[in-house]
């Protein structure tokens, strides 16, 4: 968290972390949520929030922020007990958010998280395309993975937010399909990782 122990100038990592005001000294250190009342960018905001902090209140900032924009929908007229889905699974919503803070470039870039919740889908943008063994023609396969940021994700795994490296992706696909939704895509390319998660039925 700092160079030295006789030097305590914190490290990157050390901002990110326990840092009061990462975005002071990382410009990009922070994510954009739009509610878009539509399905384009040109469409009505209806809401918006500029999140920043380290990055445990990110994560937890944003994910309530996302939880609260998450209609459940409640079945319960041919059903023996009533059934409640939400147009998203949390478990895939946390998993993508916590990769785009955990993969992203904190470096070249000024660009946050950009989250927009459009009527139809979601879109998550994270700055910074593949890295090392992951390309843009293997992103996505199982099995298929490489740390930009390899101190910050045992840091978030200590902080509880990532259990398992390397399986985010297959178990939030899985959620998606549980819940009724097509599998999340994924838009590649050497500046930026972008997940897309629709609706059912579209």
């Amino acid at each position: 968290m700092v160079r030295l122990a006789e030097d305590p100038v914190p490290t990157v990592l050390g901002m990110l972390v326990l840092g009061r005001e990462p975005r002071a000294y990382l410009p990009g250190a922070y994510l954009q949520f739009l509610r878009i009342d539509g399905e384009h960018l040109h469409d009505p905001i209806v809401g918006e929030l500029l999140i920043e902090g380290p990055v445990s209140d990110l994560v937890r900032r944003a994910e309530e922020k996302v939880e609260a924009y998450n209609r459940v929908s409640v079945r319960f007229a041919d059903v023996v007990k009533e059934e409640r889905q939400p147009l998203y699974p949390m478990a895939a919503l946390q998993q993508f958010l916590r990769n785009a803070v955990l993969h992203r470039s904190y470096e070249g870039t000024n660009a946050p998280i950009r989250v927009y919740f459009f009527n139809n889908r979601i879109e998550i943008t994270s700055p910074g395309g593949p890295y090392g063994q992951v390309t843009v023609s293997n992103f996505g396969q199982a099995g298929v993975t490489d740390y930009r940021n390899p101190n910050l994700a045992e840091a978030m795994r200590a902080l509880g937010l990532i259990q398992r490296f390397g399986a985010g992706i297959t178990l939030a696909q899985k959620a998606l399909r549980d819940n009724g939704n097509p599998e999340a895509a994924f838009e590649v390319s050497e500046q930026w990782v972008r997940v897309v998660m629709c609706q059912k039925g579209t």
